[in-house]
């Protein structure tokens, strides 16, 4: 059987993106919303993920699945990477400060809606592989530093933005420290609860009466829980969001596919 081409793989990436829809407007109302920006859709359908997974997982890169890419690390399930950097909603003056570049697919996404991205890694390998991938797309508003995330990067600090790729027992306060009052971080926090989005969006509500959160196809196994919490410092605001989202409970493509095949 002959490779696959470019072509096929943009087939591929436009149906990822089409997934990713279907699951958002499953959960609509659980979201608070029926469908992601476009601008984070329109990333989605540029960047090609199939570069930025080992050349062997190409042919798997647009299932809505995350896929493993070396010394214990995963790149996100797409709907995860949409998710967050809805979330996050870069504007293109802004820089972003990303913690856990992997092999640098999240940060493409990234530079596609914002000014600059400052990403940080701590697996030499990875860190160079990133690079790599990231030049070789002419990918250049996005720097690499290899080191420990948690420390953030305070040479480029304040930042308007933070992305966290990787689950955290807790907020660093060196992040916090390095972000501009009023601004947004994004990261999973604690080992398998939850993922917490601290959001300093303006004429938000908040709220700490937990709300049930369920994912495409409402099976109560993958439900979540949204908690607002209005304590955090620095004019951020807190959102908490199961972490059952991250562990890629939304149905992927071919499960998608069976359940609108058993309704017809």
């Amino acid at each position: 059987m002959k490779p696959m081409s470019e072509a096929h793989f943009a087939i591929l990436r436009r149906h990822m993106v089409e997934v990713i829809g279907i699951q958002v407007d499953l959960a609509s109302e659980e979201l608070g919303k029926a469908a992601l920006d476009e601008r984070v859709l329109a990333a989605m359908r540029k960047v090609p993920r199939h570069r930025f997974v080992p050349s062997f997982l190409a042919p798997l890169a647009y299932q809505d699945t995350p896929l493993p890419i070396g010394f214990d690390k995963t790149i996100s399930q797409p709907f995860i990477v949409a998710l967050m950097t809805d979330l996050l909603d870069p504007e293109p003056h802004e820089s972003i400060l990303e913690v856990g570049t992997g092999l640098g697919y999240q940060a493409a996404v990234l530079a596609e809606l914002s000014g600059r991205v400052w990403s940080v890694e701590i697996v030499e390998e990875l860190a160079g592989q990133a690079e790599a991938n990231l030049r070789q797309l002419g990918c250049s508003d996005v720097a690499i530093r290899i080191g420990d995330g948690s420390r953030g990067w305070r040479e480029h600090a304040p930042y308007d933005r933070a992305l966290l790729t990787a689950a955290a027992e807790r907020l660093p306060p060196a992040i916090l420290d390095q972000i501009k009052p009023g601004g947004r971080i994004v990261l999973p926090l604690g080992p398998d609860e939850a993922m917490s989005i601290l959001a300093g969006a303006p004429g938000v509500e908040l709220s700490d009466v937990p709300t049930p959160l369920k994912v495409a196809g409402g099976d109560t196994s993958l439900v979540g829980r949204i908690r607002r919490d209005a304590t955090a410092p620095n004019g951020l605001s807190m959102f908490v969001v199961g972490d059952n989202l991250r562990k890629g409970a939304a149905l992927n493509a071919v499960q998608i596919a069976e359940a609108l095949a058993g309704v017809s």
